[in-house]
This record gives C-alpha cells, structure tokens and sequence, in this order.
C-alpha cells in the first residue's frame, strides 16, 4: 500500500512538473519595433510587383494633417525563410499567405506580447491584392490602434501627478510625468512638453453645450473656437510688442487658412466626439505645424470637453509626436 502512495505522489509531481515546464515554455517574450513600424513578411518576387505596390499603397500612405506628407507606417519586408527567432518579434505584422483560400485573419500575441499579426491569403496575386484592397481600412485601423495602445503602455510608466485637472474640470487624462502645465485657469490647462527641437503640447477646456451646433457647419464653429481660444491663451513671442508705426502687435495662434481641417465623428470615453486634424501657425510670427482636436459631447453635465495636441518640430517628422498626443487624448476619462 505504501508503495502506491509513494508512486501516486512521484507521479503527481512529476506531472505537476511537466505542466510547469510546459507552461513556461508557452510564455511569450515582450514584443518590440519602433512606433509606427510594420514588418511584411512576404515573398521577394511578391514584394517587387504588383502585391508589394499594394501593400505599400496602403500601409505607407500619407497622413492627412501634417506640414509635409510622412507615411502611416514604416514598413521592413521579410522574407518567409528568414523570419524567425528575433525578427519574430515585432508588434505589429502582416504575413502575405499563397496559395490558399482568399481571406483576412487577425490574431493576438502569436510571437510575442502585446502583438497583432494580419494574415492574408489567397490563391493568385489578383485575390491577395483584392483582399487588400477591400479590408485596407480595417488593417490600417487595428495597427493604429495597437501603437496608440503601445503608446499608451509607454507613458503609464511615468505618470504625471497633477490634481488640478481633475478637480477644475471633472476628468483624468493620462500623460506622462516629462510634461508641465504652462498655463492654468478655472477651465483651461495647456500642457507642454520639451523636445529635441521644439515642443509638444496639450490644451484641456470646456465650454457651454450651446458653443457647438451640430446642425450647423461644424468646421466653421471649430476653427472659431479653437481660434477664440488660442488668441486668449496661446501668445506668440512678439504679442504686446510696439511697432516701428506705434502699432500694438497682437501675436496668437490660428487655424491655418490655407489648409481645409479634416472633420470626422468619433468615440472618445464612450461619448461623441468630434476630430479635427489641421494646421496652425502663430500670427506675426513664424512658428506652426501640426494639431488634432477631439470636442467631446458632454451631455450629463451640459458642456463639451476640448482636448488638442499640436506640435512644433521644425525641420523634423511629425508623425510620431502627433500619435502621442492622440494617445494621450484618447485617454480622457470625464468624471
């Protein structure tokens, strides 16, 4: 009888152990890649035609809203017999499959973690190319979305601990501990950030509900608002100065008129929102670049919520200071 026990518990254990093993050899490492790098794993002859052009016309499309075009994604092709160990490993993939049934297929941590890998199959260039076609929003939606996320995960690990924006407005917004508040009032923060060449910013305020009609041109009442708000709080360097003439220099950011904002409904917080992308320069100055504004449709509490993040970075890309700022935005949480 003792035999058996003994036996039963070496066995126990054993496979107590096995199960261990087994579970540790499934866990995954943490994935890596720039932001906004997308690795193609693809064939070399498929990459040289026609499904490469593809591929690049909509992975490295040009993002609307900035000075100078800079594509949505930068892309590393691999080709399949070399795609293995490390290059694995990358956050955000999409995998071009011959030879089977057309079909788009999105998965979760295959290699790694965080991670989101797109398949895409199909018998002939012509099915791959249509399937490519036909979900280009969705893939370039659900890669988006994960280096907003990745972003997001970035900046948590520094947090800020400003109360104030909590307590003036009714609302939490995640950013990271490197930015300061320039600027404060009862409902206005601008928030700044020094970089190697310039700043990131962020600007947080409300207004009456009865500021923003949606049965009226929305991009008019935007630009009026953002740019009422900028010649009250954002001043360029010479404002107040006198002329050679005795002229008083009124100095503050605008909406660039050159350049039509792009308007679009959104979803921030589980409420409507509305997306503004454009540009901005200051007026009798020479500074711009860059901004995307979400006003938020409080309704509870009869106001809208206006967060926007610009930027100015002469002279470098823009696109991964305008994803963190979105990332941030996108945090907000209304009280």
């Amino acid at each position: 009888m003792r035999n058996i026990i003994f036996s039963a518990v070496l066995l126990t254990l054993f496979i107590s152990c096995g199960d261990k093993k087994s579970s540790n050899e499934k866990m995954l490492l943490d994935s890596s890649g720039n932001i906004n790098n997308v690795s193609v794993v693809i064939d070399n002859e498929l990459w040289d035609g026609s499904v490469g052009d593809a591929i690049r016309n909509v992975l490295t499309a040009p993002i609307y809203g900035l000075p100078q075009d800079e594509p949505m994604f930068t892309i590393s092709q691999i080709p399949p017999s070399v795609f293995s160990g490390f290059v694995t490993k990358n956050r955000t993939i999409l995998k071009i499959e011959v030879n089977k049934e057309a079909d788009i297929e999105t998965l979760n941590n295959v290699y790694a973690q965080p991670q989101k890998v797109i398949i895409i199959k199909g018998k002939s260039r012509e099915q791959i190319i249509d399937v490519l076609n036909d979900n280009a929003s969705k893939i370039v939606k659900t890669f988006r979305n994960e280096e907003i996320a990745e972003r997001r995960r970035q900046m948590a690990k520094s947090p800020h601990n400003f109360t104030s924006i909590q307590k003036k407005l009714g609302l939490t917004i995640q950013f990271p501990s490197a930015y300061r508040i320039a600027k404060e009032s009862d409902n206005f923060f601008w928030i700044r950030k020094d970089i190697t060449t310039g700043t990131t910013n962020l600007m947080i305020f409300e207004v009456p509900y009865s500021a923003i009609k949606r049965n009226d041109s929305l991009a008019n009442q935007i630009v009026k608002l953002r740019d009422s708000i900028g010649k009250a709080y954002i001043k360029g360097r010479q404002d107040g100065e006198i002329k050679a003439n005795g002229e008083k220099i009124e100095s503050y950011m605008t909406t660039e008129d050159s350049y039509a904002p792009y308007i679009s409904e959104t979803i921030v917080d589980n409420k409507p929102a509305i997306e503004t992308k454009g540009l901005w320069d200051l007026k009798e100055d020479f500074m711009g670049g860059p901004f995307i504004s979400y006003a938020i449709e409080d309704k509870i509490n009869k106001r809208w919520v206006v967060v926007e993040g610009f930027a100015f970075a002469p002279s470098v890309e823009k696109r991964d200071y305008m994803l963190e700022l979105e990332s941030i935005i996108r945090s907000v949480k209304i009280d």
